[in-house]
């Protein structure tokens, strides 16, 4: 098995072009899966709270669970017509069909070929810059969960525990190994992570009475934290800061609406922590002390 490995990584290092090939092939499979993930486990989360609020209030619950991931198949949502193989190619179907369901000519978001391709492309710039390695590995997991985290955010306001929790246990135990930092600034940084917003929504809640972050963003910090160390949560956190005020901008200048608008923020810290994934130590260190931050 190790002589297979061994010889999978060297065939890979002597064909870059194949390697990013295969990883944005890869991506765009695996960015199918996800748009899967980011329209069906809100609705499973949802049919799960309201079983467990009628168990508690030991009332009947009749309503049929959703279909999870790995059973029932897709179907448009207008006609029903079950999505064939051939339908379901990554970026090439949607472009066939002309973004039309097959069935009845009806719109296809257009969000499906672009998690697809987006998620292609990232994966194919993680193995870029790490190369045929276990940190390029871990990166690839890191991409697929902050590309499933901010979609399901950005559509239901939501960042599941089931993708943020263990992407904070798996930083962690990477951090046994050193694949990206050593154990204690695993730790250290994801308290700092998960403290660091935390304290900025308490002092927004005492300053205005309102909430301005979810307790899934401080999670998703935490993460940042528990895979980068400590010395990733500052610039993260500016960088996401910088990202959302860019989109409120453009929000504000494309509604009219004002200030009290909800932004999701789960994205933003998603792009950021991935631009410290690849830039951080050799880019962004440099840029962010000159800007005084640690």
């Amino acid at each position: 098995m190790t002589d297979a490995l061994h010889a999978l990584q060297l065939t890979l290092a002597l064909n870059p072009a194949l390697t990013l090939l295969c990883a944005g092939v890869l991506g765009a499979l695996v960015g199918s899966f996800l748009n899967v993930v980011i329209l069906r486990l809100p609705r499973r989360l949802e049919w799960e709270w309201r079983r467990d609020a009628h168990e508690l209030l030991e009332r009947s619950f009749d309503e049929p669970a959703p279909p999870n991931f790995f059973h029932g198949r897709s179907a448009c949502p207008s006609c029903g017509h079950s999505i064939r193989w051939f339908e379901n190619l990554p970026v090439v179907s949607w472009v066939a069909l002309r973004g039309r369901c097959r069935g009845c000519g009806t719109s296809i978001s257009i969000q499906y070929p672009l998690v697809e391709a987006g998620t292609g492309l990232l994966f194919a710039l993680v193995v870029h810059h790490f190369g045929p390695t276990p940190a390029a590995a871990a990166g690839l997991v890191l991409t697929a969960a902050l590309v499933a985290a901010s979609g399901i955010d950005l559509r239901d306001r939501l960042l599941p525990d089931s993708i943020v929790l263990p992407l904070l246990w798996l930083g962690l135990l990477l951090s046994v190994n050193g694949v990206f930092v050593h154990p204690a600034q695993a730790i250290l940084g994801a308290a700092a992570g998960y403290l660091s917003l935390w304290s900025v929504f308490w002092l927004h809640h005492l300053l205005t009475g309102r909430e301005g972050l979810g307790y899934g963003d401080f999670k998703l910090m935490a993460v940042a934290g528990a895979w980068f160390g400590p010395q990733a949560i500052l610039p993260v956190v500016f960088l996401a800061a910088c990202l959302i005020s860019v989109l409120g901008l453009i929000h504000l200048r494309r509604t009219g609406q004002g200030a009290h608008t909800h932004l999701a923020f789960g994205p933003a810290i998603g792009a950021a922590i991935w631009v410290w994934m690849l830039f951080g130590a050799s880019h962004l260190g440099p840029w962010a002390r000159q800007m005084g931050l640690p």
